[in-house]
């Protein structure tokens, strides 16, 4: 089991408010989290910025190639919803032991 977390920042050149920004952002995160069911948060870097913002998105795979699929075409997608610019910020990626979410405490913990 593999678990990835993908970051992208978003340029939106033509928001004027706060208010224009969080509409972007809430339809582009209600339709990522229908479409591909990941989990994701924006971060308070950009918060009150008008038109930057960041998001992390989180999900669980069997294995990393299933989570490059899957980021590549989120990232797709994004480019498609958003009246702006997607940049990716980075990818990670924590590969599970056969023995589960108890040695992962063990291997941080380390």
């Amino acid at each position: 089991m593999t678990v990835g977390v993908y970051n992208i920042e978003i340029h939106l050149p033509g928001a004027g408010s706060l208010k224009n920004k969080r509409q972007v952002l809430r339809r582009l995160k209600d339709r990522l989290r229908s479409r591909f069911n990941v989990a994701l948060a924006e971060t308070g870097e950009h918060a009150d910025l008008w038109q930057r913002a960041e998001l992390i998105l989180v999900s669980v795979a069997s294995n990393r190639d299933a989570l490059e699929q899957l980021f590549e075409s989120v990232h797709r997608e994004a480019e498609q919803l958003v009246p702006g610019q997607i940049i990716e910020i980075g990818r990670e990626f924590i590969d599970a032991s056969e023995s589960g979410p108890a040695a992962w405490m063990e291997e941080f913990s380390e």
